[in-house]
């Protein structure tokens, strides 16, 4: 966020960005499987959401009918659960409300918890479908740098995410929740000043 604030045409600043989605994707993916209560959840990142919006809105100058990150993931969450509760409508709502409503990563985004979820079991169809998903997903996005011919496209760089959902969940450091909650406001937060 720090590169789209201040730096708008350094495209390298960004990738950053580009790990850390996945990352929090991924994050609701696993969240999703382990939580008590996903309504609990849910409301956890509506208030997150809600909290960072204003941070968001002004920090990178967006529009109040543009959407943080958070509606994202918490699509992402109700298409999981829709799925697991055989409402299947909620699911389809959950992927279709993108399409209609302006968010950070979309409907690209909801999907992509969705694969992550259903993957998250096995290493290699992770490895197999996220590689796919980051060539289809930046194969029409800015380029960063060139390796000879070869275009590295910014989305694409979503990739370099891989290594650390496949770390073993057990040898993870535990972050405490206030921190890992209250980063994402924070920092905006810090950009906005």
């Amino acid at each position: 966020h720090l590169g789209a604030a201040f730096f708008p045409d350094a495209m390298w600043l960004r990738v950053i960005g580009r790990i850390a989605f996945p990352l929090y994707a991924w994050g609701v993916a696993v969240g999703a499987e382990h939580t008590r209560s996903w309504r609990r959840y849910a409301a956890r990142l509506l208030a997150l959401g809600v909290i960072s919006q204003p941070f968001y809105m002004f920090a990178l100058n967006h529009p109040i009918t543009k959407f943080n990150v958070l509606a994202t993931l918490l699509l992402g969450l109700i298409a999981i659960c829709g799925i697991r509760e055989k409402k299947y409508w909620l699911s389809a709502l959950a992927v279709l409300l993108p399409c209609f409503i302006e968010m950070d990563y979309g409907v690209r985004g909801v999907m992509l918890v969705l694969l992550l979820w259903a993957c998250q079991d096995n290493p290699l169809a992770l490895s197999a479908l996220f590689s796919a998903y980051c060539v289809f997903w930046g194969a029409n996005s800015r380029q960063v740098f060139l390796i000879g011919p070869y275009a590295v496209r910014l989305q694409q760089l979503a990739i370099l995410a891989l290594p650390l959902m496949l770390w073993p969940r057990r040898a993870r450091t535990k972050i405490p929740r206030a921190v890992a909650y209250g980063a994402y406001p924070a920092h905006l937060a810090l950009i906005w000043l």
